[in-house]
């Protein structure tokens, strides 16, 4: 079961690597241990990355707590801060961005 585990380690610092080459240590090292969470695991490295990257992004780099905070209900506040997540991707020379029509599948 090891060799599983440092498979999907290497796939999951490969996706980050790929995904957001430019992106603080310490951003990096929380979204790899979230997308090795069990919930994750059992996606592909690639999907779990981004998934994992774009929460930890809404929730420690956007207004996004504020908003549900103020009353926003989930949806609202996940399409008010698009842009911010986007601008924080952007800014770790992310290889893709996020796109308001696939809010609805996360």
């Amino acid at each position: 079961m090891k060799g599983v585990s440092t498979n999907r380690q290497k796939a999951v610092a490969k996706a980050l690597t790929t995904l957001l080459p430019q992106a603080p240590y310490a951003d990096i090292e929380q979204i790899r241990a979230a997308s090795n969470d069990r919930k994750l695991r059992t996606l592909p490295p690639g999907i779990a990355v981004w998934l994992a990257a774009i929460t930890h992004i809404r929730h420690n780099h956007s207004d996004y707590d504020a908003l549900l905070e103020d009353g926003y209900d989930r949806d609202s506040a996940r399409y008010f801060v698009v842009d911010q997540i986007n601008e924080v991707l952007t800014s770790w020379r992310a290889t893709r961005l996020l796109d308001p029509e696939d809010l609805d599948q996360e």
